[in-house]
């Protein structure tokens, strides 16, 4: 094992480090949601809230506690599931900003408009996005356990206690938050989101008629205010998390499916920068990329995410786009340079293109992809030519590539379906068989040198990429009929071209 590499309990010390700090940051967020909570109990009563405060100093107490448990469960919970998640701290940054804008809202609403009106699903929505599923119905749970908490023990209904809205209150984040987790997983675009709020605004309206079902005939005035209420509570949900989506992606750099299709689209401005600077390297990206999200869609990984890394993973090329072949026009800058230069060059290209990604403030999974995707494969032209320079005496050290090696599924994916892309376009027979022979080597090649040691990708998931890969290049790379040497002209005459000498 290389000196610069990291031990697994090396790891496992910088993850424990990482891990006291975010304990601090995690109580430090806390402090700051009790200050909002306290806030807002100044803000309810500006002149009486003093009073509040000494007449019901023990349930203030116990909100406090009870904020600190939910606050310990979400670190439980990420303490065991996810140890790398809750070692960033910017991760719990995102975790309270969300939880506390909501809480925010949610009060504004109950004071200024009506309980029904609440974005109860703003939660859900947003961290379906930002997260996942899983993490969105945990966030969601907590959520409306946290602003039952504040209703019951704060000035916000009624100094005596619960009532029966703080029951309401319960009822719908719960419910029309787990609805909208599930209605919008599907998602892909921004005006799917807007739809989504729609969507549960009739699972809403019907958890509202049971609620009060009791005051259909004593009051339905107000019965049909609190219908019209949750509706606009559901749709402002959905509008709140469409204007609140693009912030939190920026401000924490974090990755939805909204950001992947705009990175995506050919008028993302790195990639107009490759297609007028590199024409060659962004063609090359674009079957990468074509292949790369068929190898994700068979072992269920994410395909936008691949076609994303994929776009990406030469934009480190656009450093020096003429010393790379794909972008040459019949010079080649390396005849005239040393070996050891050309591979330095070379091999640039993938830390160049973590730093300008980086730079981009561009997920981190897609900067990684493009410094991870040759791992720390010997640059082959080169070698053999210094070998044969040196008279045999060159390192191999010094003609590789300097890692890291693929630590994602998605990394892996993309080293393979780069390789193999350019070898089989390299191919003058590409058949089925000899692009299967191909690919094979290049997958065989980089298990002998253990490119896959640090990624959780299984000789199974290989084996599917092996076969997707020859079936996606066997029809981008796919033999056309040759035309006749037959051309027309403007009456419509055949005329058959000669050839020239």
């Amino acid at each position: 094992m290389k000196s610069d590499e990291k031990t697994p309990s090396a790891d496992g010390a910088v993850c424990n480090s990482r891990l006291v700090g975010s304990a601090f940051v995690f109580a430090a967020c806390y402090i700051i949601l009790c200050l909002v909570i306290f806030l807002m109990i100044v803000i309810n009563d500006p002149t009486g809230w003093i009073g509040f405060l000494r007449e019901n100093y023990t349930g203030i107490l116990t909100l406090a506690v009870c904020t600190l448990l939910l606050c310990f469960i979400i670190y439980y919970y990420y303490y065991f599931e996810d140890r790398e998640f809750l070692a960033r701290s910017r991760n719990i940054l995102l975790i309270f900003s969300l939880v506390t804008v909501c809480v925010v809202l949610s009060y504004l609403f109950g004071k200024f408009v009506n309980i029904y009106a609440r974005p109860c699903a703003l939660l859900a929505l947003l961290c379906v996005f930002l997260f996942n599923r899983r993490q969105a119905i945990m966030l969601n749970f907590i959520f409306s356990i946290l602003m039952f908490v504040i209703d019951t023990y704060t000035n916000n209904f009624s100094a005596d206690g619960a009532t029966s809205q703080v029951y309401y209150s319960l009822m719908l984040n719960f419910v029309c938050g787990t609805f909208a987790i599930f209605a919008s997983g599907s998602n892909k675009t921004r005006g799917g989101l807007l739809l989504t709020g729609c969507v549960i605004a009739v699972p809403t309206v019907v958890i509202v008629t049971l609620l009060q079902v009791t005051s259909l005939y004593s009051d339905w005035i107000a019965f049909v205010a609190s219908i019209g209420y949750s509706i606009i509570g559901c749709v402002v949900s959905a509008v709140l998390a469409l204007a609140g989506l693009p912030v939190f992606e920026t401000v924490f750099n974090r990755l939805t499916v909204f950001r992947l299709r705009e990175l995506t689209s050919t008028n993302a401005p790195l990639l107009v920068r490759l297609k007028q600077e590199a024409p060659g390297t962004f063609n090359h990206s674009l079957i990468v990329a074509q292949i790369a999200e068929s190898c994700a869609v068979a072992i269920g990984e994410n395909a936008e995410l691949a076609r994303a890394a994929a776009y990406y993973h030469d934009v480190g090329k656009l450093k020096q786009p003429d010393c790379f072949t794909e972008n040459q026009t019949g010079y080649n800058v390396h005849d005239e340079l040393m070996p050891e230069l050309s591979a330095d060059i070379i091999r640039s290209h993938a830390k160049d293109g973590y730093e300008l990604l980086t730079a981009a403030h561009f997920p981190q999974i897609i900067a990684d992809v493009a410094r991870e995707h040759h791992g720390t494969l010997p640059i082959k032209y080169f070698y053999d030519k210094a070998m044969k320079l040196s008279g045999g005496d060159a390192d191999i050290k010094d003609y590789s590539y300097l890692g890291p090696t693929p630590r994602t599924r998605i990394a892996a994916i993309v080293m393979i379906a780069d390789a193999s892309e350019a070898a089989t376009r390299a191919l003058s027979d590409r058949s089925p068989e000899n692009v299967e022979r191909t690919v094979r080597a290049i997958i065989e090649e980089r298990m002998d040198l253990d490119q896959f040691a640090d990624c959780d990708i299984t000789i199974r998931d290989l084996s599917v990429i092996r076969v997707t890969l020859v079936e996606t290049l066997s029809g981008v790379h796919h033999h056309r009929v040759e035309y006749p040497a037959i051309r027309f002209n403007r009456d419509r005459q055949a005329v058959k071209e000669e050839k020239k000498e």
